[in-house]
């Protein structure tokens, strides 16, 4: 079937589309163990990382942390950590999400969403805050962005900001990742990737670490653009990247990950083989749609959160189905 394996009930609802992460699994105050979890301790106030002093009445300060201090704290294996912590919390009621909010700036295009909740073992309340804004460029800056907000668990006080935009890739594919190794064969051995945008090269990088992958096939609307992904990459100890139609691509496929802002399905149900573990990531806003109806038919679903799913997610376009 389109999409193999099976994972944990304290990991996932069994229904669904796909895994995706939680943002539940931010950075706290502490650093980076050799296990990939975090040690106690108080941030220092060194590069990257500086104190705001509060209220008055409030001993406490406001942690902030900057994009470069981030680069250097987060790895691989602290990202899929954290993820895979918080998929097991929104799955076993240890994690509270809350409703996705969406609203726009000021031109055509700027949009950005809210995404919060709290992680009851580990006393965490947060946010995120991640934009999509046209324009950004004209500054040097991606047009996507991203920051973490902690409030104080006892009183509702903020606690730390994350300047989060480097950090929002990595943790996204780390929940891809958390996924294919438990729904993927063990043989994957060829990765499909369709879109070359700005997550694509984290996607690649963590599914490379949890499968002997061979071949990358990439593809992408505009040719030039999947080939600008492929020489980027090229310096990386990556397998070798191949740029190749979205049939092929489709079609030779142990492990398929979609990951555009695309409308419509990008490919034909047909070309999708059995066994083939399908990760569609791009869907995060009504109207929005990678697979077709079919595969999603035929396929076993997996996802982290029906219920935003359907509203935002790929199943809003079987909602009715999933429901049933």
């Amino acid at each position: 079937r389109s999409v193999c394996g099976r994972i944990p009930r304290t990991l996932a609802a069994s229904c669904g589309a796909t895994l995706f992460a939680h943002d539940l699994s931010v950075l706290r105050g502490g650093h980076a163990s050799p296990d990939g979890g975090w040690a106690d301790g108080r941030l220092r106030g060194d590069d990257g990382i500086r104190s705001v002093d509060t209220a008055a009445g409030d001993d406490r300060s406001v942690i902030v942390l900057s994009e470069d201090e981030v680069d250097r704290r987060l790895t691989p294996a602290l990202a899929r950590a954290a993820v895979e912590r918080a998929l097991v919390a929104a799955a076993d009621g240890s994690g509270r999400l809350n409703p996705v909010v969406i609203g726009a700036g000021l031109a055509d295009g700027q949009s950005y969403s809210i995404k919060s909740g709290a992680a009851l073992r580990d006393d965490l309340v947060g946010l995120k805050v991640g934009s999509y804004w046209p324009g950004a460029e004209r500054f040097g800056l991606s047009r996507h962005g991203s920051s973490v907000l902690l409030l104080d668990a006892a009183t509702g006080r903020l606690r730390a900001v994350v300047q989060a935009s480097r950090m929002n890739g990595p943790r996204t594919a780390a929940a891809n990742a958390a996924a294919a190794q438990r729904l993927a064969r063990q043989d994957a051995t060829t990765l499909a990737v369709l879109g070359a945008g700005h997550q694509a090269p984290h996607e690649i990088r963590a599914l490379c670490a949890i499968r002997s992958i061979t071949r990358i096939l990439l593809w992408s609307r505009t040719t030039e653009r999947a080939s600008a992904l492929r020489d980027a990459l090229a310096a990386e100890s990556l397998p070798p990247i191949e740029v190749a139609s979205a049939e092929r691509c489709c079609r030779a496929a142990d492990i398929l990950v979609t990951v555009t802002n695309a409308r419509a399905p990008l490919f034909d149900a047909d070309w999708v083989g059995p066994g083939t573990h399908v990760a569609a990531m791009g869907a995060d806003q009504a109207g929005k749609q990678e697979l077709p109806i079919a595969l999603l038919e035929r396929a076993s679903l997996f996802c982290d959160l029906p219920s935003q799913s359907t509203v935002i997610g790929e199943f809003q376009h079987v909602r009715g189905a999933v429901e049933s």
